[in-house]
């Protein structure tokens, strides 16, 4: 009862302060107190004043050093006057700021100079030399500025090899620091490339120890990358030596053995293949992490990783962060696109579609490619999703098809739809690539090449080319044929999808009008396609109608088009005048009318009624007579025939004659 009253009593007295006739509320201002004594009390009449006064009276250094009022005796300056004074100090805060300032001013003007192209060479030596002689027993400390890296480049490049070997010495201690820095890793790059022997050497064995930390970062990468492309193959061993275990990291004379391929080394060292993969796996998933994955040294540690991997986790996981666009940073060099080769043979619908999208914008720069058209290929070949490839792929194809059909590795890309995995367009390195898997995720064991079917693929890649320079493209090396399989089974692991190989490919080409394109692409550009050394392939399969008879009956009446422009060409005169070579005199397209002519009926018979008939003795010289001949040879009987009655009084004469072998 007692404390009921007494917070009765309390909210009395709060409802007497806060009440209608409570002080506060009659008080005349609202104002606080500190402004309303602040502008009452005439004592304060100074601080009224505006910040503007003070900052007037605030005594400032001069350039003489005395101080001085700013604003007593300084009038309105002009706008020229504003703007060299605030170049003044900002000069001075550089000077403050940075210790070498004054000689990298001098050192730019010097560069500005010395980096001319119309010097004289006398007088940029004597510049260079000026140069060093300026940053002797500082280049170390200048080295990370954005100017002075420049200026040694340019004194690296044009020096004489004594001093270049006395910049090498200053900077020997510093380069793994320098290495990681944003603006001296060119000059260290520089200095590689311009390195003898034993100072290449040196630093490679400077880096020992430091592989996989430098790997990581996405500065120093790029330098053991340039070393990595500059080294030999002992050199090379030993840069990726350290990142698979430990020991090879921390003593370097186990980095030293001749095997090259992982799985030897651990055999050779005697290695837990346990403790290799967790090394390996504490190297790699940082780097994947941090998207560091355009340097071929990671791609060939990558393909070692996966040839060990004993549990599926670990390497469905590699693949599983590469399907993407970083996959797409990866397939420039060899090992990268065996990477993706693997990771499109292995990888979910998901992950697939995950990397066909990475793709996209990308066609162009990838179809050109060395060894990104394998993995366009690989993919045409495998991807059931053709709506997907339709969309994705075939669209940028179609907008570049030209470019595509003259381009040694861009043809190959269409090559493989109209006649997959034909080793008469790809080496059998090339189709052994398609053979690779991964053992950890293969059903079964990879089955060894059958040398036979090796010889076979040779022999016949001969007989189809028929030419002189496709000999050399068919070596390859035994250890390379021994350890995958052999080219005429590479096509059912190519077609590796569910769908039937026959029916995707007729989806690709022909319901998508990417062979619609083609033909006309031909029939506007044949003479030119027919004179290149790679578009004539592209030219002769599109003529034939594709592996199969792709291509008919659905585009029966484009392909009788394009036989009437390419005997259109050949039924021109002889002309000394024109610049270009007849069709049937030129080295690559006489050959390719050939086999047009041996293996195509229709074209042999279109080209006979258009071109030659009754001609056939102008063309029984040279380049030509190759085409007149092959008439005899003709599969079809009736063209054969009159080829026969045309040609025998020719030969009989010895204006035509037939090689010995036909004969």
């Amino acid at each position: 009862m007692a404390a009921k009253t007494q917070q009765s009593n309390k909210s009395n007295k709060r409802k007497q302060i806060t009440g209608p006739h409570s002080k506060s509320d009659t008080s005349p201002s609202k104002k606080p107190k500190l402004l309303q004594s602040k502008s009452s009390n005439p004592g304060n009449k100074g601080l009224n004043k505006p910040f503007k006064s003070f900052k007037q009276q605030r005594p400032v250094k001069s350039h003489s050093g005395k101080l001085e009022t700013a604003g007593a005796n300084e009038g309105p300056k002009s706008k020229r006057e504003r703007r060299l004074h605030a170049k003044e100090l900002t000069e001075a805060r550089k000077k403050k700021r940075k210790k070498h300032y004054t000689l990298e001013q001098e050192l730019a003007s010097l560069w500005e100079k010395m980096r001319r192209r119309n010097i004289a060479k006398e007088d940029r030596s004597r510049l260079v030399s000026e140069a060093l002689h300026k940053m002797k027993g500082k280049i170390p400390e200048i080295a990370g500025s954005h100017v002075s890296s420049r200026v040694l480049q340019t004194c690296v490049k044009y020096c004489t090899q004594a001093e270049r070997d006395a910049v090498f010495e200053e900077l020997q201690p510093q380069l793994l620091t320098l290495a990681c820095n944003t603006y001296a890793v060119h000059l260290v790059k520089k200095m590689l490339d311009n390195a003898s022997k034993k100072h290449l050497a040196a630093f490679m064995s400077s880096l020992h120890g430091h592989v996989a930390s430098l790997l990581r970062h996405m500065v120093g990468s790029v330098v053991v990358e340039h070393a990595y492309q500059l080294g030999n193959a002992t050199q090379k061993q030993e840069l990726l030596m350290e990142l698979y275990a430990t020991e090879l990291q921390l003593f370097k004379d186990l980095a030293s053995v001749k095997e090259s391929r992982l799985i030897d080394v651990i055999s050779k060292l005697g290695l837990q293949k346990g403790s290799v993969l967790r090394h390996m796996s504490s190297v790699i998933q940082p780097i994947l992490e941090k998207g560091i994955v355009d340097h071929s040294i990671i791609h060939r540690a990558l393909m070692e990783y996966l040839s060990i991997a004993d549990k599926q986790s670990s390497a469905a996981e590699v693949i599983q962060q590469l399907s993407g666009a970083l996959l797409v940073r990866m397939i420039h060099t060899r090992d990268g696109s065996r990477i993706g080769l693997l990771c499109i043979k292995h990888g979910s619908a998901k992950e697939r579609k995950k990397i066909i999208k990475g793709m996209k914008g990308h066609i162009d720069k990838i179809a050109h490619d060395q060894y990104g058209s394998m993995v366009l290929a690989y993919i045409l070949s495998t991807v059931d999703d053709t709506k997907l490839l339709t969309k994705v792929i075939i669209r940028e194809l179609q907008a570049i098809l030209k470019e595509l059909l003259l381009d040694k590795n861009g043809r190959r890309v269409l090559l493989q739809l109209l006649h997959p995995n034909c080793s008469r367009y790809f080496s059998p390195e090339d189709l052994v690539s398609f053979n690779l898997s991964i053992p950890s995720l293969s059903p079964k064991s990879e089955s060894k090449v059958n040398p036979d079917s090796v010889k076979e693929a040779k022999s016949s890649k001969t007989k189809e080319s028929g030419d002189e320079e496709t000999k050399g493209d068919l070596e390859v090396t035994t250890a390379e044929a021994n350890e995958n399989t052999s080219p005429s089974e590479s096509h059912h692991i190519a077609e590796g999808g569910k769908k039937d190989p026959n029916l995707r490919r007729q989806e690709l080409l022909v319901d998508s009008g990417l062979a619609e394109n083609l033909i006309d692409t031909c029939i506007e550009s044949a003479g030119e396609l027919l004179r290149s050394n790679f578009g004539k392939e592209v030219m002769y399969e599109v003529a034939t109608g594709g592996a199969g008879g792709i291509l008919r009956p659905a585009l029966d009446e484009k392909l009788d088009a394009l036989h009437g422009a390419i005997a259109s060409l050949a039924a021109q005169p002889k002309s000394e005048e024109s610049e270009e070579e007849h069709v049937l005199e030129n080295f690559h397209s006489s050959r390719t009318i050939r086999k047009l002519v041996l293996d195509c009926p229709t074209f042999a018979s279109t080209l006979w009624k258009i071109a030659l008939g009754g001609k056939c003795e102008m063309w029984a010289q040279g380049h030509s007579h190759k085409v007149v001949l092959a008439f005899l040879e003709a599969s079809d009987s009736e063209v054969c025939e009159l080829a026969k009655g045309e040609l025998q009084p020719l030969i009989d004469s010895g204006i035509l004659k037939i090689p010995e072998t036909k004969q």
